[in-house]
């Protein structure tokens, strides 16, 4: 019988660095990085991303296939997987991570990661947030602003993304035998 994998998963809202982190650690800690997103999904559909977003509201197969897809990825390696569900998902998790930081700061990432008008993307990123709470309690009977069972939760506000990932790395259990090196 194999040794299950051993997986590391980050959740947060959109600009929190959900990306820029999970991509950070896998590299550290040479594993596969998972980060299979909407904005995946929708390519492979061939849809926009606003109008995926739309009819997630209404389809929640969108949510399962991805959830489902992201869980499956896990399995096969050791890893770090980037979602906004990660944490609820994946119980069994070596670490479960949950980024936040204020909302100005992540309409500001957003805007420097996709450009457009500051203003608009405040206010998408406001009303994306409470499209995928009520999805995820639709969908899951969860509420995506209750992360306290997380094993480390992270104010990314006014930290860079290394400094997350040393900290993410020091609540690695026997982080300090297996990563001295890092």
């Amino acid at each position: 019988m194999s040794e299950p994998t051993r997986v590391i998963a980050i959740s947060g809202k959109s600009g929190c660095g959900n990306t820029t982190v999970s991509r950070l650690l896998a590299e550290v800690l040479h594993r596969r990085l998972i980060n299979y997103t909407f904005h995946n999904l929708a390519d492979e559909l061939g849809l926009p991303f606003t109008t995926l977003l739309e009819t997630a509201k209404n389809d929640f197969s969108f949510d399962r296939m991805l959830d489902t897809r992201q869980v499956a990825m896990t399995k096969a390696v050791d890893c770090v997987i980037g979602s906004r569900l990660a944490i609820w998902l994946l119980p069994q998790a070596e670490l479960r991570v949950f980024l936040t930081a204020d909302p100005e700061v992540r309409a500001r990432r957003v805007h420097q990661r996709e450009g457009g008008d500051l203003a608009a993307i405040m206010a998408f990123t406001h009303r994306r947030d409470e499209m995928d709470t009520e999805r995820y309690r639709a969908i899951y009977g969860l509420d995506n602003n209750e992360y306290g069972f997380a094993d480390l939760v992270i104010n990314a506000t006014r930290l860079d993304p290394p400094c997350i990932v040393r900290a993410i790395i020091g609540a690695l259990p026997l982080a300090n035998s297996t990563l001295a090196g890092c």
